[in-house]
């Protein structure tokens, strides 16, 4: 049984067990990864390490388009998610690393023709290391690709909400949910003090050149309705938090976790609002 935060998100806390939440996020993950490989112009015969490589979503993708010369190597801080990576990945065509991305010191110096990452240096305490160490397992004319959410843009908005619902008629039901989070996951910190322009600063700064910003950002947005209320209950926003159930049972007492719950499933008609904002980053080393 896997144990480590990272993995246990992943493999259970992401979609809670469910194949429908699974299913919904699906079209976004490709997205994703598509986005990813795309900006990262993979040719034939590349060498691609994926830092943060989780189930190795964008890995995978690299090895369609890395072609029988290329190689992908996944890395990870997760033994547990480099183990399911194995279980998928071409023998032949891939490798597997642990490390961190602020530290990829197994990986030698100018290695790697492409470097790709996903929603990592969000967790990432040291993000302008993790640039540098990016740049450094880089040829020369390597390129780099990144997506990363930008967490700190709905509260900077005034629409920070939970679940993507209305907080008013449980307004003090979610103060209290919301005080437990943050006094469960302290570390949550690195996920919220960088926003776009700090991610082209730090890529700047690394040494890479011809770097290029995609920002999205969508405020008020309809969204599915939480039409399986049990299954988001055993869902966590991130790996670094409890789940829903864990923080209700935290912070509530039996009779406001009923009529939380007793809200939420009122709602199962009601279109959900969210706000956000993602970037992807291109660059190049010089």
């Amino acid at each position: 049984m896997t144990t480590d935060r990272w993995a246990n998100w992943l493999l259970r806390h992401r979609d809670g067990g469910s194949a429908g939440l699974r299913s919904q996020f699906a079209p976004q993950l490709t997205a994703y990864r598509d986005g990813v490989l795309d900006r990262a112009a993979i040719s034939p015969g590349d060498t691609v390490l994926d830092v943060g490589t989780g189930t190795g979503l964008i890995g995978l993708g690299a090895l369609d388009r890395v072609g029988p010369a290329g190689r992908v190597i996944f890395s990870d801080i997760s033994e547990a998610l480099l183990d399911e990576c194995r279980r998928q990945a071409d023998p032949a065509r891939s490798s597997f690393v642990r490390a961190a991305a602020d530290d990829l010191s197994p990986i030698p110096d100018a290695s790697v023709d492409v470097v790709t990452t996903r929603s990592v240096l969000i967790y990432v305490t040291r993000k302008p290391a993790a640039f540098a160490e990016l740049y450094r397992v880089l040829r020369p004319g390597g390129r780099l690709s990144v997506f990363e959410p930008i967490n700190n843009f709905p509260a900077r908005m005034g629409h920070d909400t939970l679940l993507g619902l209305d907080p008013a008629p449980i307004a003090d039901l979610v103060a209290k949910i919301r005080t437990a989070y943050l006094t469960a996951a302290p570390a949550t910190a690195a996920m919220l003090d960088f926003d776009e322009r700090d991610l082209v600063r730090w890529a700047a700064e690394a040494g890479f050149t011809g770097v290029r910003l995609d920002y999205r950002a969508e405020v008020d947005m309809p969204g599915p309705p939480i039409t399986d209320w049990s299954a988001v209950r055993r869902t966590a926003p991130n790996p670094l938090v409890p789940t829903y159930g864990e923080v209700l049972d935290m912070a509530l007492t039996p009779a406001e976790r009923d009529r939380f719950d007793a809200h939420v499933r009122s709602l199962a008609d009601v279109p959900t609002r969210h706000t956000a904002a993602t970037a992807y980053l291109s660059a190049t080393r010089a």
